[in-house]
């Protein structure tokens, strides 16, 4: 897709290509495997038991899940701490540390995950300091761009880009924001040629081409964990076909704009607070909790948490109004607003506001009274 602007090594005509899977999951579980084979076939088989790898705790839960299924044991997943002051971005400097660390022990660094628009605040992990930090090591990165990544298609948004040519492959998800129905999630590769080895079927029969004998041809089949496929491409190529680039950038754009003005509503209300900056068309936000009578700060940790579930519960509970989620991040639990349907208008967003606020206000008073029952 070259209306997302992406370095020509990760396409087809620049060596390297693309194909078109199901969801993230599937493709990240895909080149975890190519990655895993590449290694083996330099070290040995025997030492998969010494194979690490490597993510931020902002990463989707579906990269432990994939390190599972390709046989990574538990103990050598590492799971990096972010900090709200790098805005939740994996630091390039622990990445690097836990590496050494891990090939010190006489483990072996395997694969990295760096994200670009993060499951809990679409944070954006620094590509290109990651994968000067994996060099190293010759560790497979992978960027998860299943959210964020349609936003490339926007020129304002490219730069969010910069580095993913150093990457080893790159999956996102038109089915989250770029208007295509699910499932859709095409995935590039710098060298395709290390998934076909891990993936492709060298003796069917049945399944084999002669006429592709001997010449240069892409079988899809070799390119994925099922050798079944649907016509997934129809989806994107209709999407194109109906809203064009230009509808795509609106699209995004109005998004964006949206989730902004709704930032500034809570911004504007000293009883909430933005937990983690906004980059897209996403906002983090929750609840301040009251301050007690006999406590100088800002209230118990946990009473926080159990007044913004409280809040969530209230406001996807009412009728005909908005409809959010929820994240723990740094061990705050924060309410989420997305906006990203086609259906969504600046009103909808004004009401959505509204609701918050009338559910956090019943939530403080309710709160003081039981302050106030016990002064």
């Amino acid at each position: 897709m070259k209306t997302l602007h992406l370095p020509e090594r990760l396409l087809f005509s620049g060596g390297g290509g693309g194909t078109l899977l199901a969801t993230s999951c599937e493709a990240i579980l895909s080149t975890l495997v190519a990655a895993r084979d590449r290694k083996l076939a330099d070290i040995g088989e025997g030492r998969i038991g010494d194979l690490v790898v490597y993510c931020s705790d902002q990463t989707h839960f579906a990269f432990g899940k994939a390190a599972r299924i390709a046989g990574i044991r538990k103990a050598n997943c590492r799971e990096i701490p972010t900090r709200p002051e790098d805005m939740f971005a994996l630091s390039p400097a622990k990445l690097k540390a836990a590496m050494q660390a891990d090939a010190d022990a006489g483990l072996v660094p395997l694969f990295l995950c760096a994200s670009i628009g993060t499951t809990a605040t679409t944070a954006v992990d620094p590509v290109p300091e990651l994968c000067a930090a994996a060099a190293a090591h010759g560790v497979w990165v992978h960027v998860d761009a299943a959210y964020a990544g349609s936003a490339f298609v926007c020129p304002e948004f490219r730069h969010l880009a910069d580095g993913v040519a150093a990457a080893d492959s790159l999956s996102m998800n038109p089915h989250k924001w770029l208007l295509a129905n699910n499932d859709c999630c095409p995935l590039w590769l710098k060298r395709p040629s290390a998934l076909v080895a891990a993936l492709g079927t060298d003796h069917d029969v049945i399944l084999r081409d002669a006429a592709a004998e001997g010449h240069d041809v892409v079988d899809y089949k070799d390119w994925s964990v099922t050798l079944t496929r649907r016509f997934r491409a129809l989806k994107v190529w209709l999407v194109l076909r109906c809203y064009g680039v230009e509808g795509l950038r609106d699209a995004v754009r109005a998004h964006v704009r949206m989730a902004a003005a709704f930032e500034e509503m809570v911004r504007a209300d000293e009883r909430f607070e933005v937990v983690a900056p906004r980059r897209f068309a996403l906002v983090c936000f929750r609840l301040r909790p009251p301050v007690a009578p006999r406590d100088g700060g800002g209230g118990d940790h946990e009473a926080a948490n159990e007044i913004n579930r409280k809040l969530l519960e209230a406001v996807n509970a009412t009728r005909r109004g908005p409809c959010m989620s929820s994240a723990t991040v740094g061990g705050a639990y924060v309410l989420r607003c997305a906006v990203g349907s086609t259906l969504t208008e600046e009103r909808h967003v004004r009401d959505a506001w509204t609701v918050v606020q009338y559910h956090g206000a019943a939530i403080l008073r309710s709160k003081m009274k039981c302050y106030k029952g016990k002064a």
